[in-house]
């Protein structure tokens, strides 16, 4: 399992922080950086100029946009993770407005062996406790890996805009260990078990973290380079824990 790095705060985008990302889109920020001073995008967002420059700041700080000072302004670029951020919110509402994004999603990936870290981070107490209570089932010690074809990447951009259980992140004392989603699913049609996303990962959208209550590669007779169906339904109602 990915380690659920970063400062433990378990948020999300801002919606403030998204729609920012968004007019620098408008603007062409996603062709190569453009000239934009804090004061015009103040009145493009409708803020005060301080509150713009603070959504720059952020933004770069999250790695989501570039920066450098210009005549008259900065020049700013999106980055290939601020792309992504958009791309997950087109790809969800496309899914809802042609209808993809209701009933039920079914994914085909190849087993590999991952970093051998997800006993490590399930048995955390914090999140142990979480993936219990919020998933009804006590996780084994370990995660199954999926690498997804590409022929998976559109739809598994639609689930990224479906509602999920949030999993919160938390501090020890030496270090912070971020949050993550879940998604419940199916398992080669008969063991339940649940989509795990962390918040920041080393994966990109073709990996597929899997989790449940017994050990999947014991129990389905697994080996690297088998090919296993994962089956996730949309739910009829979002809980109170669902990150929307």
């Amino acid at each position: 399992m990915v380690e659920l790095s970063g400062d433990g705060s378990g948020e999300g985008l801002s919606p403030y922080l998204w729609f920012t990302l968004y007019e620098l889109l408008l603007l062409g920020a996603v062709s190569g950086a453009v000239g934009i001073s804090t004061t015009r995008l103040a009145g493009l967002l409708g803020c005060s100029q301080q509150s713009a420059s603070r959504h720059l700041k952020l933004l770069e700080e999250m790695g989501l946009v570039s920066r450098r000072l210009g005549a008259g302004g900065s020049l700013v670029g999106i980055t290939g993770a601020g792309l992504d951020v958009l791309s997950e919110v087109y790809f969800a509402m496309k899914g809802w407005i042609e209808g993809s994004g209701e009933g039920t999603l079914v994914f085909e990936g190849i087993v590999f062996s991952g970093m051998s870290q997800g006993s490590y981070y399930v048995s955390q107490p914090f999140y142990r406790g979480q993936l219990r209570e919020k998933l009804g089932f006590d996780p084994f010690l370990g995660t199954l890996n999926l690498r997804m074809g590409e022929g998976y990447l559109e739809q598994r951009r639609v689930l990224e805009g479906w509602p999920a259980i949030r999993i919160e992140g938390f501090r020890s004392e030496d270090r912070a260990f971020g949050g993550g989603r879940c998604y419940p699913l199916l398992v080669n049609d008969e063991v339940e078990g649940a989509l795990v996303v962390a918040d920041r990962t080393a994966y990109d959208l073709s990996v597929m973290e899997v989790i449940a209550p017994v050990n999947l590669r014991e129990r389905l007779g697994l080996e690297d380079g088998d090919t296993v169906r994962l089956t996730l339904q949309m739910p009829d109602i979002v809980s109170p824990e669902a990150d929307g």
